[in-house]
This record gives structure tokens, sequence and C-alpha cells, in this order.
């Protein structure tokens, strides 16, 4: 039985669609964007709108950007000889609030998962050897400490051995099924001054 009109519970469906957001959560939302000022709701609207259409990948990276080149692979004080091999966006931007590292980055969006059905080719991998071709000294592997992020870093690893360009580790410190977005920034920041070669 539905308690609300048929505009409501539509706008409750779609708000319960987003990652992280039930039932509940999304009624919360609802009537908080009903209540909203018109010019609000429009604004919020219009900025989803245009972030849709304007957002992609950074030619370089991967990771998501309004420009051709995201602003970190278009800087000159970053070390574009050093890359960390990062998951998702969120992963490069957890590193990012520590302010110890000065390289660049390569965003996976992804980590192979034979259960799931995620090989090598549904990531970015075939990007990330292109980018090898470069004049490149380390690949650092930033990927989660679960069974997929182990997985996706060991595969890295018989990648780019043959290459000649040093491969590491992040060390432990990040919690073993923990995901790097939760991470507070001082473990993330000993876990990169700490990291193996594998």
């Amino acid at each position: 039985m539905d308690y609300y009109s048929s505009q409501i519970s539509k706008l409750i469906e779609e708000l319960s669609r987003l990652p992280g957001i039930g039932s509940k959560s999304a009624q919360r939302l609802a009537f908080h964007i009903i209540n909203m000022p018109k010019e609000q709701v429009s604004q919020l609207a219009q900025t989803i709108t245009e972030a849709k259409a304007n957002v992609r990948y950074c030619r370089c990276c991967c990771t998501l950007t309004d420009k051709e080149t995201c602003p970190i692979c278009a800087s000159e004080k970053r070390d574009h000889k050093t890359i960390m091999v990062v998951e998702n966006p969120r992963d490069l931007a957890a590193y990012e609030r520590t302010q110890k590292y000065r390289g660049v980055y390569h965003v996976l969006h992804g980590a192979i998962s034979p259960m799931l059905g995620i090989g090598p080719g549904d990531i970015r991998l075939k990007e990330l050897m292109v980018r090898l071709q470069q004049d490149v000294d380390e690949v650092i592997i930033a990927t989660n400490s679960s069974l997929e992020g182990e997985t996706t870093a060991s595969y890295i690893s018989k990648l780019v051995k043959p290459t000649g360009i040093k491969v590491s580790r992040i060390a432990s410190g990040v919690p073993v099924g923990g995901d790097l977005e939760y991470v507070d920034e001082v473990t993330l920041a000993r876990a990169l001054d700490g990291r193996s070669t594998l």
C-alpha cells in the first residue's frame, strides 16, 4: 500500500537506488528536497545533469574529471615517473588527503574478481601498460587489502616486472578487508612510507 502520492513515491524509489541509501534515508532525502526552495532544487538538478554530461575519464590516469586531463596529471610539480595504481577515484582522493605523495596515479575502476566475473580486461590495465611505455621509474600498487585487491596487485606485478620498472606494494597498516577510502590519513601515510618491493 502506498502511503504517499505517486510523485513522492517515485522520488523515494529513485533516491533509494543510490548506493548506501536505504528506504528510510531515501524518505528523509525526498522530504528534504520537497521542502527546499524551488531555486535550490533547480540548482541541484542542473548540477547533477551537468556533471553527468561533462565528467569523463582523464586521458592519462583514467580518474574522473571535467577536463581532458585531470589537475594532478596536468601539474608540472608532480613526479610523472612514479605511478600509484588505485582501484577507484575515492582511493586517489584518500591518498591526496595525506599530502605525502607527489607522484601521479592510475585509476583501475575496479579490481579483478573471478567470483563476480571481473577479469583483467574489465578494468583499466591496458591503459596502464600503455603509460608504462613512457619514462617510468616505479609503479606503486595501492589496491585494497581485500582478496580482489591482492589478486589485482599480484596480476599487475607479473605484468610490470618484465619491463624492468620497479614495482612496490603499499605496506600493511591498512586493515585487511578494509577499503582505502575509510582509512585515516596517518595510517595511509605510514602504509605509503613502508611500502615494499614485490
